[in-house]
Order: structure tokens, then C-alpha cells, then sequence
């Protein structure tokens, strides 16, 4: 996986805009872009806006992936 700083809108703590992370393979395809704001993570795959993403708020994120790592 490639990611990189799409777009960074943020001095020392994440602003409303938040920012967002491309997401390629390792054949540079792009894959997706993940946004991170303060309310939530929103993964928008392909060329999908962050209004049609899949959204987390953080407490969901946080128990998704507490509860993957209890999965290993």
C-alpha cells in the first residue's frame, strides 16, 4: 500500500476540514482516500465524495478496531 497526504488542513490538532489520506496499491492504483476529522474516519472508495463514504464516528472506530485486535 501506497498512502500519502492528500490534503492537510490541520496545525497541531485536526479542524472540522480534517484531512485526508490517499490510498494506493502497490501498483499505484487508486484504491481510495480515507478522511479524518474531528467527529469521524470516513473511508471513500475509488472516486467516492466524503458525503457518500462509509463513516465511523470515533467511538464506533475505536470499538471496531479494539475489537479486531481481541480477534487475532
Amino acid at each position: 500500500m501506497k498512502v500519502s497526504i492528500k490534503r492537510f488542513n490541520v496545525k497541531m490538532e485536526i479542524k472540522n476540514a480534517g484531512i485526508e489520506l490517499e490510498v494506493r496499491d502497490t501498483d499505484d492504483q487508486h484504491l481510495g482516500d480515507l478522511v479524518i476529522t474531528k467527529a469521524k474516519v470516513i473511508w471513500c472508495p475509488g472516486r467516492t465524495p466524503p458525503a457518500n463514504g462509509c463513516a465511523l464516528t470515533w467511538d464506533r472506530f475505536v470499538e471496531v478496531m479494539v475489537s479486531a485486535s481481541r480477534g487475532r
